[in-house]
């Protein structure tokens, strides 16, 4: 795709300086900027290299005014970061906004689904299903029968949802998720083995919410696994069958949520954190990286360490943690001086 320097300046309401007619189809660094790349100026930093670029296009600050010989064109604007970050969010759309159904992909009969759909080859899309509006199904995914799907939604290349799953609008299911397997319900019997419990639920998915790749949701014993509007959720991380996510919560990679645990809202959970079953977790927490949680944590709490503490008192405990050796030195000694106290003070 290209686009041209007056094109975008159209984009973005602001002013060319130099050749209107430049063409970029490319995005770069200001410092690795070459022919047909697009960059921007905003950290002071940089500055030197608005002078060296190759870039074709660059985006500066309305307050920019050059102090000697350039050669790219430049696109004022009233913000330069702000004004790339919104490209960088069309360039994203235009290059996402596939359609079309290709070859090679499967829709069984009775399929809903709204305008410009695009269905990847090697996709299966099961009985029952409803599509809506802008719906992305990249190749080798799997939708189950029963699922919905709201509007604008991307689902990327081998991602499975199984039956019965429902997913609202906005959402982004990327590659290798998988949402609705069976939670881990096992019950043991008489002869010492363990029998499978049926895995009956769903799992519910409402607006707005980013599955990070490889991660897993499963679906609910009974009732439904729910992740809230605003959830995002990283690469890597395991939500167990029941558990509930409040809206606008943020989990890190490689974090691990057990069966019925209640998350509330706005909360913020580091990577490899590892929280136990059947918790309420309140409203506003922050998990440190590699947090251990097996109690119910109040709303506003802050926690670091396994089991978790509160975080200034972890700090305030580890502190004396890495200077144990010294510690237990020390008690030693005193022992010592108790056991054979010096100069004939024997009491």
């Amino acid at each position: 795709m290209k686009f041209t320097a007056e094109q975008i300046a159209g984009i973005l309401e602001g002013e060319v300086v130099g050749n209107p007619n430049a063409e970029v189809s490319k995005l770069s660094k200001i410092e690795e900027g070459d022919e047909g790349s697009l960059t921007f100026l905003a950290n002071p930093k940089y500055i030197n290299y608005i002078y060296s670029t190759k870039a074709t296009v660059t985006i500066v600050n309305d307050s920019f005014v050059p102090e000697q010989e350039i050669t790219t064109t430049l696109i004022k604007v009233e913000d330069a970061y702000a004004a790339f970050s919104k490209l960088l969010h069309f360039y994203n759309q235009v290059k996402l906004n596939k359609t079309g159904i290709e070859p090679h992909s499967f829709m069984s009969e009775g399929t809903k689904y709204g305008e410009n759909l695009y269905l990847g080859s090697f996709s299966y899309i099961g009985q029952n299903v409803v599509l809506g509006d802008n719906v992305k199904i990249y190749p080798n995914s799997f939708i189950g029968d029963n699922v919905t799907i709201g509007d604008n939604v991307f689902i990327f290349a081998g991602a499975k949802i199984y039956s019965e799953t429902v997913i609202g609008n906005n959402c982004t299911i990327h590659s290798g998720v998988i949402i609705g397997a069976d939670g881990f319900g096992f019950a043991p019997n008489e002869n010492g083995e363990y029998s499978k419990v049926p895995q009956i639920g769903n799992v519910i998915i409402e607006d707005n919410v980013d599955v990070g790749a490889n991660t897993t949701i499963d679906r609910a014993t009974l009732g439904s696994t729910i992740i809230r509007k605003g959830v995002k959720l990283d690469n890597q991380i395991m939500i167990a069958h029941n558990v509930e996510i409040g809206k606008n919560t943020v989990i890190a990679a490689q974090s691990g949520v057990a069966g019925s645990t209640k998350i509330g809202e706005n909360c913020m959970i580091g990577g490899q954190v590892g929280i136990a079953g059947h918790l309420v977790i309140g409203n506003n927490v922050r998990l440190q990286a590699q947090s251990g949680v097996a109690r119910n944590i109040k709303d506003d709490e802050v926690l670091q360490g396994t089991p978790s503490l509160g975080y200034t008192d972890f700090n305030k405990s580890y502190v004396h943690f890495k200077n144990l050796p010294k510690i237990v030195a020390q008690v030693e000694e005193l022992k010592k001086q108790i056991i054979n106290p010096k100069n004939g003070n024997n009491g």
